[in-house]
């Protein structure tokens, strides 16, 4: 690896998959959600509700209008970043050790965005400042999800039905459910009348990828804003998320380019920078619900 790898370049492709397979790893979204590919300038994802049940018509017999409706949903790439400072002893190294260095930052890169993923999308932060971020707008759950049930400790089960209940009777299909380890301790300590555990594989800090039949990861991305305890629902169906396949790699010797007023030369560093661009689109919010703590 030589040091043209001054600005401009790529991750290579085994690198981007790495990543990605890394992400998916670790994001509750990107385990329970459907990834598609998204263009720079984005992509419409379209919607059909179809107002009634299908007709059976008789021979000759009249037809009558079923209804539909068409909702497209915008999902635009947001640019996600992340750099560090090194060492310029990395321009000198060796390529085996370049290639190592990269790998350690592409895995760092990864947990990054993942944990960025989640809270972008789950509650429409900035992850770095944790404060409302206007380039995501409104497009998060915590905005857009307006199905909610009061957590309670002691009655947790009850309330995952509650708020199951709520999807379906909107017409909508549970396919997931993301949850902070606070509700899995709960629902770890709950017991039957014969004091054994209702979920045994959530005792010790498990953490199963489904629970009665229902896809679930366990994330403290959930809770980041205090509010969520739970989020549930269609994730395989209605929410869509995806990466532009370009991720641009820099490895800058020159300038001040985090803004800390620190020349690189004057200090012998040079500067890392990895950016992904991500997008995100809930395509019907009645399709899911939350479960929030009390007050919100």
């Amino acid at each position: 690896m030589s040091t043209e790898l001054s600005r401009g370049t790529l991750f290579e492709e085994t690198l981007v998959t790495d990543l990605i397979n890394k992400v998916k790893g670790k994001s509750s979204l990107a385990k329970l959600g459907t990834e598609e590919p998204i263009p720079f300038n984005g992509t419409k994802e379209f919607t059909f509700t179809m107002d009634s049940d299908i007709d059976i018509v008789a021979e000759n017999g009249k037809k009558s209008h079923g209804g539909i409706s068409l909702e497209p949903v915008t999902i635009l790439p947001i640019k996600f970043e992340y750099g560090a400072r090194i060492s310029d002893e990395f321009m000198f190294a060796s390529d085996e050790a370049k290639i190592d260095i990269l790998k350690a930052f592409n895995d760092g890169f990864a947990k990054k965005v993942a944990r960025g993923l989640d809270i972008a999308a789950f509650h429409g932060l900035n992850p770095r400042t944790s404060t409302a971020s206007s380039v995501i707008g409104n497009n998060h759950f915590d905005n857009l999800v307006t199905q909610t049930v009061t957590y309670e400790k002691a009655n947790v089960d009850d309330i995952i039905e509650t708020a199951i209940a709520l999807v379906e009777g909107s017409e909508g299909d549970v396919t997931g459910m993301a949850m902070t380890p606070s509700v899995r301790q709960a629902l770890a300590g709950l017991k039957n009348s014969a004091n054994e555990r209702l979920y045994p594989e959530l005792a010790w800090g498990g953490a199963p990828g489904t629970i009665n039949g229902l896809a679930v990861d366990i994330n403290k991305t959930v809770a980041v804003g205090n509010v969520d305890e739970i989020i549930l629902g269609d994730f395989a169906n209605v929410f869509k998320w995806g990466y532009a396949k370009e991720i641009p790699l820099e490895i800058i010797q020159y300038g001040d380019p985090d803004n800390s007023g620190k020349d690189l030369k004057g200090h012998n560093q040079v500067y890392v920078r990895a950016e992904v661009y991500l997008g995100w689109g809930i395509l019907d919010a009645s399709s899911f619900a939350r479960v929030v703590v009390s007050g919100e």
